[in-house]
């Protein structure tokens, strides 16, 4: 830990990252940009007027809150401020570092700041892990502006940190990458003098399998290149084929093109077998979408829309657990969404099915667009305005609460779908109870009994 936290001395930029750009590091790291110009994707944070734009035009010293996936570019946005604005650079990792560290990269850039005059860059990555006491440390350097703090989370800033830290803090939030982005990372790196200079070339298949398995990740893709082009000049080739980099990776490439039959024909085969209650069909469906790197979302929003219309209040938490696990996507991100999504195909897979919810809302919508739009009965009209009681409105309307069971007979529907039975439950699941139920509330309501 000896040197770990000094600030460093008259070069710009010095810091934990400082001196990682030798050959021999990582391609990730040898690539990492060093200008907001030439970061991929994040374009609304490059934009002109921009907050980081302004930070680093204007070289005000700010607290930044960097919330987003991983490989979007954390770490790289936080050097770049340090690099563009002449600030020193300092890191602190969550994982190793406790209360008296972060005191002290804080006390030697104070000391930096009334010495010299040089301002210090505070990188805290994964910021999350910090217990309250340990945000708690970082409070002194961000109130009087000792330092610059960057702290990057992938983990709802909401909730994984303290207010009086979020208070003082930019939150800026990261989108992941998306392919065409990972391409342009993947590009830059060939033909780059930092990179691979020129010394492979990328087959569009093998790229393609790159860019799908690196799921939005920079630093993934890069990682997965410099494994690919080990391998093709290992043996002798400048060119990365598809075999190559499948070989090099130790993944196959999934046949799935997320604009093409594959895509379609996946996810339908996904749907169908979660309707069919096969959990062990939707899963193996499910995975040959996260492996191809299908967006979570589009996964995830497919669940949701199922969980009404195959089984519907036959099993009432099934829309509870895909919406449980549409958030998770949002909030927890990939790999590890997996799990929740996993969770959720499991629990729709087995729960009992309906689609009464489904023929209910259809049948409605088709009598509307025969026409069969009545006039609204006149007792249950707005009543709340001068001369509605001289229309007739709300006269004669009963209040349900005040009868018998809460139910009150009378007419709701207008005359012409007065008879509509829309909504018709099974006896599967729980919706067996609800049928019991609602028959007999339709016939008191309809007078009937």
């Amino acid at each position: 830990m000896d040197g770990l936290f000094e600030v460093a001395g008259s070069a710009a930029g010095q810091g934990s990252l400082a001196g990682n750009a030798h050959a021999s590091a990582p391609l990730a790291v040898r690539m990492r940009p060093r200008t907001l110009d030439e970061l991929v994707g994040q374009a609304q944070l490059r934009a002109d007027g921009s907050p980081l734009r302004q930070l680093i035009d204007g070289n005000r010293p700010m607290s930044l809150l960097l919330w987003g996936p991983p490989g979007t570019g954390k770490t790289t946005i936080a050097a770049i401020l340090s690099g563009q604005t002449g600030r020193d650079f300092v890191e602190v990792s969550a994982v190793a570092a406790g209360v008296k560290e972060v005191r002290a990269a804080i006390d030697g850039a104070r000391r930096q700041l009334v010495a010299t005059g040089r301002e210090t860059v505070l990188f805290v990555d994964e910021v999350h892990r910090f217990s309250k006491a340990q945000q708690d440390a970082l409070l002194p350097g961000v109130e009087n502006r000792w330092v610059s703090l960057v702290a990057a989370t992938t983990e709802n800033p909401f909730f994984s940190v303290i207010s009086p830290l979020l208070s003082r803090s930019l939150l800026v939030q990261l989108e992941s990458l998306d392919d065409d982005d990972i391409a342009a990372v993947i590009a830059r790196a060939v033909a780059d003098e930092r990179g691979l200079a020129g010394e492979v070339t990328l087959d569009d298949d093998a790229r393609d399998h790159l860019v799908r398995l690196a799921g939005g990740d920079a630093r993934r893709s890069l990682t997965y290149l410099e494994a690919a082009a080990g391998a093709a000049l290992g043996k002798g080739s400048a060119v990365i084929d598809l075999a190559t980099a499948e070989t090099a990776i130790d993944r196959a490439a999934v046949r799935y093109d997320r604009q093409g039959d594959q895509h379609y024909d996946v996810t339908s085969a996904f749907i169908k077998s979660i309707r069919g209650s096969d959990a062990d069909a939707a899963l193996h469906y499910l995975a040959r979408m996260i492996e191809a790197g299908e967006d979570p979302r589009f996964i995830a929003r497919r669940l949701v829309i199922l969980a009404s219309e195959d089984i519907g209040l036959a099993d009432p938490n099934a829309l509870t657990t895909a919406v449980a696990a549409a958030q998770a996507v949002q909030l927890i991100g990939m790999p590890e969404a997996q799990l929740n999504l996993a969770h959720a195909v499991i629990a729709l897979a087995v729960a009992p099915k309906s689609n009464a919810v489904t023929n209910a809302i259809f049948a409605a919508i088709a009598d509307v667009r025969a026409g069969k739009i009545g006039a609204v009965p006149a007792h249950l009209r707005d009543g709340h305005y001068a001369g509605a009681k001289k229309l007739g409105h709300a006269q004669g309307y009963k209040y349900a609460h005040d009868e018998p069971f809460g139910i009150a007979e009378q007419q709701y529907a207008p005359d012409v779908v007065a008879d509509a039975t829309y909504y018709q439950p099974t006896a599967l699941g729980a919706e067996a109870t609800i049928k019991e139920r609602w028959e007999r509330v339709r016939r008191l309501i309809r007078g009937s009994r």
